[in-house]
């Protein structure tokens, strides 16, 4: 079965609050298993357009992925996202080399 990948880029606005989703998205995220392979740091923009922070979360599965997305501890801290930050959020099925 292909992990899967949650792709999030982020802008925060606030900078103060924003650890408070992060705590909150906590126990979801190890609930299903997540791994953080990218979490911010330095980047280079080189086509389209993009945002100040960049994340990529690996999963076991798809059906995991989603799981922790839909569930109620994500959407308490997706509330609090919201307020906070502006994110464009994609969930992809990795590839299995044949």
């Amino acid at each position: 079965m292909p992990k899967a990948y949650w792709i999030a880029r982020v802008d925060v606005h606030d900078p103060e609050r924003y650890p408070d989703y992060v705590t909150t998205a906590a126990p979801a995220m190890q609930r299903f298993g997540a791994r953080f392979l990218v979490r911010g740091g330095p980047f280079q923009a080189l086509e389209g357009s993009s945002r100040t922070r960049n994340v990529v979360i690996e999963f076991a599965s798809m059906e995991d992925a989603m799981a922790c997305y839909n569930s109620a501890e994500y959407q308490a801290a997706k509330a609090i996202r919201e307020a906070v930050s502006e994110a464009d959020i994609v969930i992809v099925e990795g590839h299995e080399p044949s």
